[in-house]
């Protein structure tokens, strides 16, 4: 079965992916801060059983990561499957065959819902989360208050629960110096906009920070319409570099460098997969962007380790890395 970063989805040249995450808690049960060895357990049991005796049963598994090495479980992290803290944990958690869903159990919250769908799409990526949703909401008794909402164990996530993320790509955005006041102004409507990859590339996340006294709805119709106005500064942007020599000399190089270079580390990759997928938005490269996207999502350290069976060693991860990207593009 694909993956659902290799599917396409629209406006993926700016668009990476859609993403909803919903945080939930049980009542009767502490929170994870206060939780013993043996309550953690038994509540992780509950939820995987909830799952389990539901209609969805059939489309989760369950990965237990306690048995695991630390490649592999930061590789479920670096596919945002997972948090970075829980793969440190190595907890139980749910995925779907697609990785389009996944379910972290008892990691801040007891449960938390993380969604995925390619490109611009949050209807489809709230849907898949809200159906999960409704099965702990029908079965478990889950912490909601009628002024404050669901309950949560950190106050900014109270009132829905709900974080909607966008993956974007914004090389002529963060090109022309214009990233600051983009996060000064979706700062003051209530967003985030942050790096994915440090400074490597131009790949960032959109993320509301407004879950008290909003719907859902809302929430979503928000996200929409900024991440709609970025896209189009993006696209206009873009046009500006189109018939630049700088710009085609820079993206012919870069996409040389991925053909044809011996050893890559992960955030050298990342800088020349973000000049490739704008070549390829550019229409200088006959590529599927998607190629790229899933390379992107498939090549940090604990990915190839864990994949290729190969050695914690820096040197041959590199080495490995850029023979996948050769294998891929060549």
């Amino acid at each position: 079965m694909n993956k659902w970063y290799e599917e396409a989805g629209a406006d993926n040249d700016v668009v990476l992916f859609s993403k909803a995450r919903i945080a939930r808690n049980l009542s009767d049960t502490p929170f994870k801060t206060r939780m013993s060895g043996d309550i953690k357990r038994n509540t992780a049991k509950k939820l995987y059983a909830c799952i389990k005796n539901s209609e969805l049963a059939g489309d989760f598994e369950i990965v237990d990561l306690s048995g695991a090495s630390s490649a592999k479980a930061a590789s479920y992290a670096e596919r945002q499957i997972i948090s970075p803290e829980f793969a440190k944990e190595k907890g139980a958690f749910l995925t779907t065959a697609d990785e389009s869903v996944s379910i972290m159990l008892c990691e801040e919250d007891h449960i938390r819902i993380t969604s995925f769908a390619s490109g611009f799409n949050f209807e489809s990526a709230y849907k898949k989360a809200d159906k999960v949703d409704d099965i702990f909401l029908s079965n478990m008794p889950i912490a909601f208050d009628e002024k404050l909402g669901f309950l949560t164990a950190s106050p900014v996530n109270l009132g829905t629960g709900l974080k909607l993320s966008a993956g974007l790509h914004l090389p002529a955005v963060k090109e022309n110096n214009e990233i600051g006041k983009i996060t000064s102004l979706v700062g003051k409507l209530g967003f985030t906009l942050r790096p994915i990859y440090n400074d490597n590339g131009a790949f960032y996340m959109l993320t509301n920070q407004v879950s008290l006294g909003i719907t859902e709805k809302a929430a979503a119709e928000n996200i929409k319409s900024v991440t709609s106005q970025i896209i189009m500064q993006e696209r206009n942007l873009r046009a500006t570099m189109k018939n630049s020599e700088y710009w085609e000399d820079k993206l012919y190089r870069s996409l040389g460098t991925l053909k044809m270079a011996r050893r890559l580390n992960f955030g050298e990759f990342i800088s020349l997969a973000s000049d490739v997928r704008l070549g390829i938005a550019l229409a200088y490269f006959d590529i599927d962007i998607n190629k790229i996207t899933k390379l992107i999502q498939t090549l940090a350290d604990g990915n190839v380790i864990s994949s290729q069976q190969s050695e914690e060693n820096p040197e041959l991860v590199s080495k490995l890395r850029a023979q996948i990207i050769r294998n891929n593009l060549n």
